[in-house]
């Protein structure tokens, strides 16, 4: 099951539609130019543009941009210094400009010595055949379950070169110290349902105590992130989201780019966010011109008022603190009712990490590894509960136990609920 098709189908139809308006303008120099972006065509399209970021000694961060209808987040590349050369974990697209800034850790740090994929998602196995084709001479090592859909096919077909390894399961198996003492990982697997399995390789960095992790764990803060305003391009996807009518056109000041980044936020995280009237039909298309951001305007969604949204946005991120994608926990609860989950969470906790590194949404977190345990603690608790609104979550609830039953498998821990109604339907 892959985490964003839930809906994907219904975007998509209206997209037919509207994409001849939403590819950006040329802002950005062709290094950032990005020719295969047609193998997962979502945004920001050919225009790939990438901020690297020093987060500790030895350990940087590479952001690019990834969404659907400009709701456009951070999808990250972590590259660490060890002995000798670089080690790159879950790849982005490998831009010239991104290759530039690569260049300048391999003169400092020496050359590119591994690299991982961490994940059977496809927005990060999509670029990571492309960036193990950069670096020939690299170890390249994937989580083992990788699959295709709607037809399961080899890993060659998937754009993986054929010197693919696949990853073991754990680093503390392994017959050989096949990191030099200078890495450790665990590789956690839940099968979810029928013709899926959901993959998550965590590793620890030594030298600079960081866990990285791809999916399994986010935060988020009310201030957009770096690479959301570093492009005009892409500080229009905040624009466009801080609208409340079609063809509204807002100022670009500090207030609109909080309140576009607030509702991205909740789009990306429930599809159908309790604080947003969603309408998906005919009469949004009625509703279509001329409009300088994009999509002609198409606005599928009203939003309650601005005191549901900052409710539901409060609850959510509660001033950055750690949580699971929805979807994900979806997952997770399944997987012998989420004891694959507390194994891999109980193994990844022994390390002496005191920053985590996600590659979406924030980075880096300061969190400890009892901070990391308690993000899971749904599981001890044997029940299928979120902090969030539940008025949030009643869309993907709604969805387990329907159009989802074909490929999930029930949970003993139950669907999906939020903590509390927060009475955003009321809220005005």
């Amino acid at each position: 099951m892959d985490r964003r098709s839930v809906v994907a189908s219904s975007i998509a139809a209206t997209s037919a539609v509207l994409l001849s308006s939403t590819k950006p303008a040329n802002a950005m120099t062709k290094d950032s130019e990005w020719p295969l972006w047609t193998a997962l065509p979502v945004a920001p399209y050919s225009k790939r543009r990438t901020i690297m970021k020093e987060i500790a000694d030895g350990v940087f961060t590479f952001d690019q941009l990834i969404g659907i209808y400009y709701v456009h987040v951070p999808i990250r590349m972590t590259v660490c210094a060890v002995d000798g050369g670089l080690f790159v974990y879950a790849p982005v697209a490998p831009t010239k400009e991104c290759l530039a800034l690569m260049q300048r850790l391999i003169d400092k740090h020496g050359p590119v010595k591994t690299i991982v994929l961490p994940s059977v998602a496809v927005e990060h196995k999509v670029n990571a055949g492309p960036f193990a084709r950069t670096f020939p001479d690299a170890d390249f090592y994937v989580v083992d379950r990788q699959y295709a859909f709607p037809l399961n096919l080899p890993s060659i077909t998937l754009g993986l070169p054929s010197w693919t390894k696949p990853l073991p399961a754990s680093s503390s198996q392994s017959d050989t110290n096949m990191w030099n003492g200078q890495l450790e990982h665990e590789v956690l697997t839940v099968k979810p349902g029928i013709g899926s399995e959901f993959q998550e390789a965590a590793f620890y960095h030594k030298a600079s105590n960081t866990l990285l992790l791809c999916d399994t764990l986010v935060a988020v803060n009310d201030e957009p992130p770096a690479i959301l305003t570093e492009e005009p391009e892409y500080i229009r996807a905040l624009l466009f989201h801080a609208r409340d009518e079609p063809l509204e056109v807002v100022d670009d000041t500090p207030q609109n780019r909080r309140k576009g980044w607030r509702r991205i936020v909740l789009l990306f995280n429930f599809f159908f966010p309790g604080a947003a009237i969603a309408d998906l039909g005919i009469g949004p298309l009625t509703r279509l011109g001329r409009f300088e951001y994009g999509w002609k305007g198409w606005l599928p969604f009203s939003w309650r008022s601005e005191a549901a949204e900052l409710k539901a946005f409060d609850v959510y991120s509660q001033g950055g603190s750690p949580t699971v994608f929805p979807i994900i926990q979806i997952i997770l609860a399944r997987g012998n009712s989420g004891q694959a989950t507390l194994d891999w969470v109980n193994k990844v906790k022994q390390w002496n990490f005191r920053r985590v590194i996600p590659q979406h949404l924030d980075a880096p977190l300061n969190i400890d590894p009892d901070q990391f345990a308690k993000t899971f603690s749904f599981i001890e608790k044997g029940v299928n509960e979120v902090r969030f609104c539940d008025e949030d979550v009643k869309f993907l609830r709604e969805a387990e136990n329907g159009f989802l039953n074909f490929s999930v498998y029930k949970s003993k821990l139950g669907t999906l609920r939020g903590r509390s109604d927060c009475g955003l339907m009321d809220l005005s």
